[in-house]
């Protein structure tokens, strides 16, 4: 319902927000990560926002970047996983981090998190892989012509990676297939992002 907000920051304290649009104030739960990329008070700013709906309360998240919100909702998908915990995963490690750790399925990674026990990190790493593949089936998966992808090679990994931040495998795997598949897949993933953030 609602995408974004833009207006001038109002308020911030840790894990809060207020950007004031209008006159009005909206309220935007944020990650740690979120509020170091946050501008000085009074100072514009623009984030995208996750609507939460509950019996008692409609909440709304912040997010610096499109990446971001896309992995929360990715986490927020998971059983067990709620608003507070895909938070403070976010709080903990990066979208790219997030991603990487489900690629490769390191739980331990996840379970830094405040209020992620192993047993948790784990379903997270299983159920995010799981509909990673289950993206891949439905398109058919990997385009082959895309210049990319063994199985176990680092651009095979960063299309992973950027099928859990929200991005369709196909379109993940084109854009991969631009780089040096010898790169690191955290480098795979950064440059990709970029190139991806540049068409929009």
């Amino acid at each position: 319902m609602l995408y974004s907000v833009k207006g001038t920051l109002a308020h911030v304290e840790p894990g809060l927000a207020v950007v004031e649009c209008g006159g009005v104030g909206f309220k935007c739960f944020i990650s740690m990560n979120t509020q170091k990329a946050l501008p000085a008070l009074e100072e514009s700013v623009f984030l995208f926002t996750q609507l939460n709906v509950r019996e008692d309360a409609l909440d709304l998240f912040g997010f610096a970047t499109r990446s971001e919100m896309n992995c929360f909702k990715m986490l927020t998908g998971v059983s067990g996983v709620g608003p507070k915990v895909g938070l403070a995963i976010l709080s903990e490690l990066t979208p790219e981090q997030v991603a990487m750790a489900v690629a490769s399925g390191d739980s331990k990674t996840l379970s830094r998190a405040s209020g992620v026990g192993p047993k948790l990190a784990q379903r997270i790493a299983l159920e995010l892989k799981d509909k990673v593949k289950k993206m891949e089936g439905s398109q058919g998966g990997m385009p082959s012509g895309a210049g990319v992808i063994s199985a176990a090679s680092n651009a095979a990994n960063a299309v992973q990676a950027l099928a859990v931040l929200g991005y369709a495998p196909t379109d993940a795997a084109a854009v991969v297939a631009g780089f040096d598949s010898s790169l690191p897949t955290e480098e795979l993933i950064r440059l990709s992002l970029k190139a991806m953030a540049s068409r929009l």
